[in-house]
């Protein structure tokens, strides 16, 4: 895995940093591909019970594609007549966000500056999004003639409604921490120099939960969605039975019982 992005793993955290701070983690084709590697691997690791995902430095967590890689890559198109630059949707966006919000696993994301593009749709990928007060997000595909993509044309309507998701894919501008926290996109906010402590206060809380719950509370917050309630109601005895199947339930039941913390095992 290449250094432009840091991935650790350590007692059910995997921690992914994007680490190219001198360019404001802008993705070039090598931090897109650790990216890829690394969300992947934190999804699909049974060991890992939750992911954190987080940048280096303090201006910005991801301000999307490097643009001026994108330039040469476009130019080389032009004269090939190849079309490859635009596969990184395919190639790596998806990839990624299918990894993160496809988890069976709580995704936090520590927002430390600026995410734009891709960045502001890895972001909304994540389960839970704590943001410094310093950040700021932008949608900011309109300004280049891009349209939506890293998720966003599914993640921010969601998360904000479609009418505000419309306004600021349309007419891109910056959206502040209170203002985030204000429309949903941020779920806390807090000093930028307690950022990190609080991110992984949070991620590592998670980590020690019941997976298995957690797992299922996301898949069915995605299911009803998209479905009718009764189907949901289905969806819901069907994920409660797998739920009260598990061990973490029956540790926190005699937990409950015995008046103690519990002590979850992940399963």
């Amino acid at each position: 895995m290449a250094d432009t992005v840091l991935y650790e793993v350590g007692e059910g955290l995997a921690t992914i940093t994007l680490n190219r701070p001198e360019a404001m983690n802008a993705l070039n084709i090598a931090t897109k591909n650790a990216l890829r590697e690394a969300a992947e691997s934190a999804a699909g690791d049974t060991a890992v019970r939750a992911i954190l995902l987080t940048a280096a430095g303090d201006r910005a967590f991801c301000v999307g594609q490097d643009l001026k890689e994108h330039i040469g890559l476009l130019a080389s198109d032009r004269e090939t007549g190849a079309g490859q630059t635009m596969r990184t949707v395919k190639e790596h966006y998806n990839p990624v966000v299918r990894a993160l919000a496809g988890a069976a696993k709580p995704v936090v994301a520590a927002v430390n500056g600026v995410a734009a593009g891709a960045g502001f749709g890895f972001a909304l990928a994540a389960d839970y999004r704590i943001v410094a007060d310093t950040a700021s997000f932008n949608t900011s595909f309109a300004g280049v003639a891009l349209t939506a993509d890293s998720g966003i044309s599914w993640t921010l309507p969601r998360v904000i409604g479609p009418g505000r998701a419309a306004d600021l894919l349309l007419f891109p501008r910056s959206i502040g921490a209170r203002d985030a926290l204000e429309l949903g996109i941020a779920n806390r906010v807090v000093p930028a120099a307690e950022l990190r402590a609080e991110a992984e206060k949070t991620a590592r809380a998670l980590a020690e939960g019941p997976t298995v719950a957690y797992a299922a509370i996301k898949e069915a917050v995605g299911y009803g969605l998209t479905h009718s309630l009764e189907e949901t109601l289905e969806k819901e005895d069907e994920l409660q039975t797998r739920a009260g199947r598990s061990e973490d339930h029956a540790i926190a039941v005699q937990a409950f019982v015995n008046k103690e913390k519990p002590k979850y095992l992940g399963r």
